[in-house]
């Protein structure tokens, strides 16, 4: 007996005592001594041939040995019961590597454990079906763990589905962005494939609510590219009537006005929007083209207009140079006869640049207003209304005069006080007058 309790486990044994973790057993598992180490301890075999194991309840028939002595036959019972001891260290070595599914694994030690009562082995029965109670409480525990797992990885599967859903409702809905949001629909679909572990149910639902999502942003893209297209096609259409009207005007030589039609034309451009790629192009080539010929026609004219006004502006130098020579003091007629032919000739020479307009008009109008004043003072100095107010003026100081003489030589002070004070007044007048003829 001392020596049967001293037999050493085997290396299986050793790691089914140590096995534990989160779907392994929670303890350690109950030794198990190897039978064929000394199988006479557990069993014996019957003259007859008849092998027993021994159990708590006394012994139990197993089987028959004929084949040779009885050493050999109990060696044999013995060996069976060793595998039927590898076979569950191999189960609890699945639970310790978590290999293969906990279920299994349940249900081949529960066979084993029904097994028992009837199996045709030596050993020790009783360790032995202690051990494989401890393996099926493992498994067990193993298989509510990975229930609760994988229970635990279809929640997270879920949520993970869920919110690839709401993103993917998100961008039906709102995106604008249609080449990034397309992208990230597929990439959405990509991953949505990787997620496993969603029950049947769920999954349908969720996706459908995806692929309602996807639609709902294919047809907003497709109804905004309808939209773009539209608006492409009236675009190519009112930039082709641009177009047409600005290869119209390239000929024209009304400049200001047709000038100002082309910059209307090219807000007109802007504000017509994109045409289709193909043809914005060809059709902008075109119109540019158009304008380039036009302003190259008017920069020409222009430029031949310039050097016009320049010989003008030249000739009218000369007609100042002679101009202001003109001495009005001298002979008035003279000077406006001269000045009148050079006015005529000056009108005749035409239109000069921009920038010497003022300044030649300018000096012509000098001689003009020099003349004029000499005109002006000589009709004042001989204006017969003005002496004709100087007369009329004189006359009734007169008059006033003579009746303050008479009054005084009547006696009567009070009429002649009164026509001094007319005649004085009538003599200012006649002053200021007489001085405005003489300032003439």
């Amino acid at each position: 007996m001392t020596h049967q309790d001293t037999t050493p486990e085997t290396a299986a044994n050793k790691a089914a005592d140590s096995t534990t973790g989160k779907a392994g057993t929670a303890g350690t598992a109950p030794a198990v001594p190897a039978a064929s180490a000394d199988p006479s301890k557990w069993g014996r075999v019957d003259t007859d041939g008849t092998v027993y194991v021994r159990t708590p309840d006394g012994e139990r028939a197993v089987g028959s040995w004929q084949a040779g002595d009885a050493a050999e036959g109990l060696a044999h019972y013995a060996r069976k019961f060793d595998d039927m001891l590898t076979e569950v260290e191999l189960l609890e070595t699945r639970l310790g590597t978590h290999a293969g599914e906990p279920k299994h694994t349940l249900t081949s030690a529960r066979h084993l454990r029904d097994g028992l009562a009837e199996a045709a082995v030596v050993g020790d029965l009783d360790a032995l079906a202690a051990r494989v109670d401890h393996v099926v409480a493992s498994a067990e525990r193993a298989v509510e763990h990975a229930k609760v797992e994988k229970e635990q990885a279809r929640a997270d599967a879920v949520a993970r589905k869920e919110a690839l859903v709401v993103e993917a409702e998100q961008i039906g809905a709102e995106a604008t962005h249609w080449k990034s949001a397309g992208d990230r629909l597929r990439a959405i679909l990509d991953e949505w494939k990787t997620v496993r572990g969603v029950d049947r149910k769920t999954d349908e639902q969720l996706w459908r609510r995806f692929s309602k999502a996807r639609d709902a942003f294919n047809r907003r893209r497709g109804s905004h590219f309808a939209d773009l297209d539209r608006q492409r096609a009236a675009a190519k259409s009112r930039k082709q009537e641009l177009v047409d009207e600005a290869e119209s005007l390239t000929e024209s030589t009304d400049w200001g006005p047709t000038a100002s039609r082309y910059k209307q034309l090219m807000a007109d451009w802007k504000a017509a929007g994109r045409a289709p790629r193909e043809t914005d192009e060809a059709l902008w080539q075109r119109f540019r083209a158009a304008q380039d010929r036009f302003f190259a026609r008017r920069s020409e004219a222009f430029n031949e207009r310039d050097a016009e006004f320049a010989e003008h502006a030249k000739l009218k130098e000369e007609l100042l140079a002679e101009a202001e020579q003109i001495d009005p003091s001298a002979d008035l007629k003279a000077a406006q006869n001269q000045l009148h032919r050079i006015q005529e000739r000056w009108d005749e020479i035409g239109k000069v640049p921009r920038e010497r307009m003022r300044e030649l008009e300018g000096r012509l109008r000098a001689v003009a207003d020099k003349v004029r004043s000499a005109s002006d003072a000589q009709w004042r100095r001989t204006d017969p209304e003005a002496q004709a107010r100087v007369d009329q003026f004189r006359d009734r100081v007169e008059q006033f005069e003579a009746q303050a003489s008479k009054a005084r030589a009547a006696g009567d002070e009070r009429r002649a006080k009164k026509a001094d004070e007319q005649a004085q007044q009538w003599r200012e007048w006649l002053s200021a007058a007489e001085q405005a003829l003489a300032d003439r």
